[in-house]
């Protein structure tokens, strides 16, 4: 089958929005198939948005392919007679983070309007699709109350999941993922002023910008923490990941209302390592489950460090959560071959 797979793209900044782009194309290809990827370059600034969707309709896809997938928004405005979504996430700006306080964008006539055109043209967009998928349960539940939309989950797995395993429990708490607010590393760093135990924590990954990795900078050199903190923005090999994750403690993941588990709990459960998370981050809590897989508690630091400590001076609980963190994963059957047989029927 000759296969479009088609999102949009911020320039340079790499993800959880590119990587499911590109491991499904790979894992399509290694079936047979035919797979061209299609990155659009988006900017959701609601200057500019409506123009910018309307140019997206008019491309042409067309008889070229046999089926359009569409993932990231909103790429699934493309016309194709064969288009199938994976919807990770709306413009949230226009959605369900309409009146959070992590949107500033102003409330005034122009901006409702193009909030109502928005979800106009979504609800449009959606109804052409021949089946309509979310990456969790919290981005299903959105598509229906603010869409009217029925969807089914489909839980994205990570490429070549045997390149993570476990080898040892060592002292490092692992955040691995994009540097930005709304995944609340300084939460993580906070914590590490409250530790009783020799525990670590190592940040890893790239920022859309300066400002928020240059004050986990300075809070980490505020509070004298150089020992406890390792703190690095850029992305690091997968080799070098994979090895990371097979020798640390655990692994944490508090995003604010996030829109699914996000990979680096799935590269942690492969290692059979627990995952720390909390009880407002979203999509994370359809795969950690407290005192099952992972640790679940309060967006605060003291909480956090209570975490970090007691996995610390437990290494039995440790290895018990990480055990059944692989089994959770077989459990909610996150797997390509399934993803494949979901799109492609």
């Amino acid at each position: 089958m000759k296969i479009a797979i088609c999102s949009t793209i911020v320039p340079f900044i790499d993800g959880g929005g590119r990587f499911i782009v590109k491991w499904l194309a790979a894992t399509l290809r290694m079936r047979g198939h035919q797979v061209e990827e299609i990155y659009l370059p988006f900017s959701d600034h609601p200057d500019i948005l409506m123009e910018q969707i309307m140019g997206l309709r008019l491309l042409e896809i067309g008889s070229s392919a046999d089926r359009l997938i569409a993932l990231r928004p909103p790429s699934y405005v493309l016309p194709h007679e064969n288009k199938v979504l994976w919807f990770i996430h709306h413009i949230r700006i226009f959605y369900d983070l309409w009146d959070h306080a992590y949107n500033t964008t102003p409330k005034t006539p122009a901006m409702r309007s193009v909030r109502a055109a928005l979800m106009a043209v979504d609800n449009r967009a959606l109804c052409e699709s021949r089946q309509v998928f979310t990456n969790s349960h919290v981005v299903g539940n959105r598509l229906r109350k603010f869409n009217g939309i029925e969807s089914q989950t489909l839980y994205p797995p990570i490429f070549e999941p045997e390149r993570f395993g476990f080898k040892s429990l060592g002292d490092e708490i692992l955040y691995f993922c994009r540097v930005e607010h709304h995944k609340r590393q300084h939460l993580a760093v906070e914590a590490m002023k409250h530790v009783k135990t020799p525990v670590r924590l190592r940040i890893c990954g790239s920022s859309i910008g300066r400002n928020y990795p240059d004050s986990l900078k300075k809070m980490i050199s505020d509070n004298r923490l150089e020992s406890k903190v390792t703190a690095s923005f850029e992305w690091i090999s997968e080799v070098e990941k994979a090895d990371a994750f097979s020798h640390c403690l655990a692994a944490i993941y508090i995003p604010l209302d996030e829109d699914s588990y996000g990979y680096t709990s799935l590269e942690a459960s492969h290692s059979s390592k627990a995952v720390i998370t909390t009880h407002d981050s979203g999509g994370v809590l359809e795969l950690v489950e407290h005192e099952n897989n992972g640790l679940v508690c309060e967006p605060t630091p003291e909480a956090l460090a209570e975490c970090f400590d007691r996995l610390y001076e437990n290494r039995r609980l440790a290895r018990e959560l990480g055990c059944r963190a692989e089994a959770r994963v077989r459990e909610l059957n996150i797997t390509w071959d399934h993803v494949v047989e979901r799109l492609l029927s």
